[in-house]
């Protein structure tokens, strides 16, 4: 053992800290691989990765975007959080911890504004859903997503059922060729208990008859207005949700932060050492070299007496 080690050896990181956050971490890193392998796989499906251009060709949300875009950030931060702290690294801990916080800050600033300017944020809402409606038949993982909407809130559309004008295969008009005209998707439908098979052809022909006819067959309520019901009634859940997200995100900081806190009074503490070694290294070899030519010194005195000794000797001074 060196003699910086034999020194140094009591200088350690906490041990519960530094693993009970790369347990922290493995969890979100290995979710975020999962979810980052979900969409280059469906994106792999739908012939994307051979063609990049594609991309840009869909007219209306692709939800394996989601999965792309948070795999990939839970991907890179779990394994900075890991990474930084199983090795030590400081710099790793210090990329983990503020950008979290820049996540956690924007999240904050996204529900302000949101909560400030509800008005503005249902108007893009509607938006939205009626520029996915239009893109409905472009895209697969689309077209379920918004099956499944429209079935979990027992809804038709971003206002009503005529929202589906916008798409070129439902539209009422006369010059509309498609088997779907004057239609809406099956998710629409209000569902029989007593099928056992799922209709897809339910909603053919439907807004043809009037809207207390169409009670009976589709769903005439919207989703932006079923979607607001919903959180009202489920506010606690979805607060709770996003105050436990906000939780584990505060937590995940505080650990880094007090990871590398120790870790830099640590440092610090090496640095002192060090110097403080070098320092006392330093007097030591000064002490020394003035030992020696001290001794030195001496040594000349006594040579020099003894030859004047021997000189006043051989003259006969001592006779």
């Amino acid at each position: 053992m060196s003699r910086k080690q034999h020194h140094f050896k009591g200088a350690e990181v906490s041990c519960c800290v530094k693993y009970f956050l790369f347990g922290f971490n493995i969890i979100f890193w290995l979710l975020g691989a999962a979810f980052l392998g979900i969409g280059l796989w469906a994106w792999a499906e739908k012939g994307v990765l051979s063609n990049i251009s594609s991309i840009t060709d869909l007219g209306g949300f692709d939800p394996v975007w989601l999965f792309i875009v948070v795999g990939g950030v839970m991907f890179i931060l779990g394994f900075a959080g890991c990474i930084g702290a199983l090795r030590e690294n400081t710099f790793l801990l210090k990329f983990f911890s503020v950008f979290l916080g820049l996540i956690f800050f924007l999240e904050l600033t996204a529900g302000i504004l949101a909560f400030v300017f509800k008005d503005w944020i249902k108007d893009q809402l509607n938006f939205f859903i009626n520029n996915n409606v239009k893109a409905y038949r472009d895209d697969i993982d689309l077209q379920n997503l918004i099956d499944f909407a429209q079935e979990y809130w027992s809804c038709c559309g971003a206002h009503g059922p005529n929202d589906w004008n916008l798409n070129i295969y439902f539209n009422c008009t006369d010059f509309n060729p498609s088997r779907e005209s004057c239609g809406v998707p099956f998710s629409c439908c209000v569902k029989d208990p007593a099928e056992d098979v799922l209709n897809t052809q339910c909603g053919y022909d439907v807004r043809h008859q009037g809207e207390l006819d169409q009670q009976k067959y589709i769903y005439t309520k919207g989703c932006v207005g079923q979607f607001e019901k919903w959180l009202q009634d489920n506010l606690i859940i979805v607060a709770g949700i996003f105050v436990g997200i906000a939780l584990l995100q505060i937590f995940g900081i505080c650990l880094a932060q007090n990871l590398q806190a120790l870790m830099e009074g640590i440092q610090m503490e090496l640095n002192v050492r060090c110097h403080i070694e070098i320092k006392l290294s330093a007097i030591l070899q000064l002490s020394l070299d003035r030992t020696l030519f001290s001794f030195a010194l001496i040594k000349n005195i006594h040579q020099t007496l003894l030859r004047v000794g021997e000189l006043m000797s051989s003259r006969g001074c001592f006779h």
